[in-house]
């Protein structure tokens, strides 16, 4: 399969199609007087990056942007979702703020309006500042009201361009991945420190979202990634533990943020390392909201293990098709997550804010694997639409091949492919395909 199977007007004609990036993944941090993230500090210790890899350079968006934008605009994205970094607003997490870094962000959100794209911001995508690591990071409370000024100062910058808002991507990779699992930034492996988290993520959310509301900008949300979890066999135990793992990675945040309570099942296990008087927080994170995110990739199996710790359960890859990532490929999940998030949205526009696969290609490669992906998964996304699901739009990770975390540069997302040491970008097939397929006649 080598094209899109859809077409912009099989769609209704307000739906957004869109393409997403992060700051630390293509910017590059190493100039532009950005300050020093708990990501740089993490890619420096060894064994925790592939070849210890950074974003010191990535994609080199910081001055290759005009460039980037112009794939977006030549492509008829609606959409680009792209994320501001702390650090390079304010270096040190809090005090003085890095003009350089504000004139960046300003004339960015410029040059997409120029090119007719609505610019669709993420506040924090993973690149804490190191000082605010060494206060204990998203352990400490103090965190979510340094946030809201953090807030506070970009949005006076660039609020007033911004076609939609949100503070915190996924959630559930800034606080369990990263602090309990231990696989991104802090590289933390403990319970304490993940439930504190789990929690002060929340109300860093609901703290930003009052700051924004207060600067009168609207369109307002959150972007929460999900996971298909499936128990390994039919067993009542393991149907129990995909439940409890589904409490963690799926019901958590959207609990805490449209219905103000986190999961019991979850609390069970958690709620001995919360931080004191957390439930006094619960209305602060609950702010009300004007669309809900979903990133979706892959679904897991999960079977109890009762010999392991709370929550006593391993994880398991199934059979199906993977990408480069080793991810299954499971659109179901998709429509699941579509349908699943109504019983907390309320009807409110709902965004496929992240999909996309990771594959092996180059230019001399074409990428079908990645245009069937899409194509799967936008079906699924139009038969949960026919069933009632309220989706507005859905953008792809990602624009550019990038430095992929704890990964480093070899697992390539992108549409556009990135020659990392010329730097040079070659739009994929599936670019092509989708070029094609958006295209305005």
């Amino acid at each position: 399969m080598t094209e899109f199977t859809h077409r912009r007007a099989d769609f209704p004609d307000d739906f957004l199609f869109g393409v997403a990036t992060s700051a630390y993944q293509i910017e590059g941090h190493d100039f532009g007087g950005a300050g020093r993230t708990h990501w740089d500090d993490f890619a420096a210790t060894p064994g925790n990056v592939v070849r210890a890899e950074h974003g010191g350079r990535a994609c080199d968006h910081y001055h290759m942007w005009e460039q980037d934008l112009d794939l977006i605009a030549d492509a008829s994205f609606d959409i680009y979702r792209f994320s501001a970094s702390w650090a390079r607003v304010l270096p040190e997490g809090r005090g003085a703020v890095n003009a350089e870094g504000l004139d960046f962000y300003d004339r960015l959100v410029d040059g997409m309006l120029a090119r007719g794209i609505k610019p669709a911001l993420t506040l924090y995508h993973w690149e804490l500042p190191s000082v605010l690591a060494d206060l204990g990071g998203w352990r400490n409370r103090d965190l979510a009201g340094w946030f809201a000024d953090y807030t506070d100062i970009l949005c006076r910058r660039i609020g007033d361009r911004i076609w939609s808002a949100a503070p915190i991507n996924e959630p559930w990779c800034v606080g369990w991945l990263s602090h309990f699992i231990g696989a991104h930034a802090p590289g933390l492996r403990d319970i304490r420190a993940a439930a504190r988290a789990m929690h002060h993520i929340g109300l860093a959310h609901g703290r930003a979202t009052q700051v924004m509301r207060g600067l009168g900008m609207g369109n307002l949300g959150a972007v929460c990634n999900f996971e298909y979890a499936l128990p390994l066999t039919d067993s009542d135990a393991d149907r129990a533990s995909a439940q409890l793992y589904g409490g963690i990675y799926n019901r958590w945040f959207v609990g805490g943020m449209f219905k103000g309570e986190y999961p019991s099942d979850v609390l069970e296990g958690l709620a001995p390392h919360m931080p004191k008087g957390w439930q006094d927080d619960m209305a602060t994170i609950r702010q009300p909201l004007d669309w809900l995110g979903l990133n979706y990739y892959t679904c897991k199996r999960i079977a109890a293990d009762p010999a392991a710790a709370w929550p006593h359960l391993s994880e398991h890859v199934g059979d199906l098709p993977k990408t480069q990532m080793g991810w299954e490929i499971n659109p179901d999940g998709l429509a699941h997550f579509l349908h699943f998030v109504g019983e907390y949205s309320e009807n409110l526009p709902l965004y496929v804010t992240e999909n996309g696969m990771a594959n092996p290609d180059s230019p001399d490669q074409p990428d079908h694997a990645r245009i069937a992906y899409l194509n799967a998964h936008l079906d699924a996304a139009r038969a949960a639409m026919a069933k009632g699901a309220n989706l507005k739009g859905y953008i792809i990770w990602s624009l550019l091949d990038n430095y992929e975390w704890a990964l480093g540069y070899e697992k390539r997302f992108g549409l556009v492919h990135v020659d990392f040491e010329s730097l040079q970008r070659r739009p994929k097939a599936s670019y092509h395909a989708v070029q094609q397929a958006l295209a305005r006649t």
